[in-house]
């Protein structure tokens, strides 16, 4: 955030957040989760307005509820969000969050690219790793918002190495470049547990965001399951619904195997991050697309966008 004591982590000021909101209110229909989930029961979009939009919001920081609530609650409007149940009950900072702030903590990113080669060089026997070049020939590729050097650190400390040596590269770099005491960021970072069931008491809506924040599609079917039921029971001790419920994947990432699972445990939506306009009569509910808040402008005095001329052509 731009004023904040981290400037490079990706965020949205409260300021363009309320002016989005004009925009949305102007050219959308807001609706809350249990509308979208009546209408997928039902197999009928006949009960939703035109252009109809739901507010998603990932993670469970805490500004989600001092800044993000009192503005929906204010406009009457719904959100729905999706925080990670470790971090809520654990007081844990996820691996995810960790990378965010290593790499706002260190403006030249080399440096850690150089750290994560020291470390592959260090391990190399133990874990049989490949060389480093081949692991940058395969996840030091820019994406849409990231450069090579960013996504090499992201993927190599998020999913390419095996779990034991990404937390221990990752903590190491926590503890060098952010912070010692894992707790009391934490405490900083994420909502509570009664901010969380504050939010389900006054109309948002919560659902699952996984237990760990793992890739689910990376991790055994017994490993999704487990995930999956901790989830759920985080979800019956906040006060959501954990028999009628909307599953955000961590990363957008499933699979076959975790779709069935979600079948079995009576999940109702599922919201990847694919970028599209979901389409209710021919998209499969447990893998809708979204848009991201990049996505649709943030001055409300601005014409619609590409995404919002498409929703208002059908």
């Amino acid at each position: 955030m731009k004023h904040s004591r981290y400037p490079e982590i990706k965020g949205l000021d409260i300021a363009l957040f309320k002016e989005q909101l004009v925009y949305i209110k102007k050219h959308y229909n807001v609706i809350s989760a249990y509308d979208l989930m009546d209408a997928i029961k039902s197999n009928s979009t006949s009960d939703l307005p035109p252009q109809s939009l739901l507010l998603t919001f990932d993670d469970g920081y805490i500004d989600h509820f001092t800044d993000v609530f009192p503005v929906l609650d204010r406009e009457k409007l719904s959100g729905c969000f999706f925080p990670p149940a470790k971090c809520i009950l654990e007081s844990q900072v996820l691996d995810v969050n960790k990378i965010h702030f290593i790499l706002a903590c260190v403006p030249d990113k080399s440096v850690l690219v150089n750290y994560i080669y020291q470390s592959l060089d260090e391990n190399r026997s133990l874990y049989h790793l490949e060389s480093s070049e081949f692991y940058w020939q395969k996840c030091g590729v820019p994406s849409r918002y990231d450069t090579a050097e960013v996504m090499f650190v992201k993927y190599m400390l998020q999913r390419e190495l095996l779990e034991k040596l990404r937390y221990v590269i990752t903590n190491e770099l926590f503890k060098k470049f952010v912070s010692n005491d894992e707790k009391a960021f934490s405490k900083e970072l994420y909502s509570s547990i009664d901010q969380i069931s504050c939010l389900q008491r006054n109309g948002m809506y919560i659902g699952s965001h996984g237990f760990d924040h793992y890739w689910l599609n990376s991790i055994s079917e017994d490993d999704q399951r487990k995930e999956i039921d901790l989830s759920l029971e985080f979800l019956k001790k906040i006060g959501s619904d954990p028999f009628r419920w909307i599953m955000c994947y961590p990363y957008g990432e499933y699979n076959e195997s975790l779709l069935t699972i979600l079948k079995e445990r009576n999940c109702s939506v599922g919201l990847t991050t694919k970028v599209g306009v979901a389409d209710l009569n021919s998209d499969n509910p447990l893998t809708l697309p979204r848009l991201d808040t990049n996505d649709l402008p943030k001055d409300s005095k601005l014409e619609p966008n590409e995404w919002t001329i498409k929703v208002k052509s059908g």
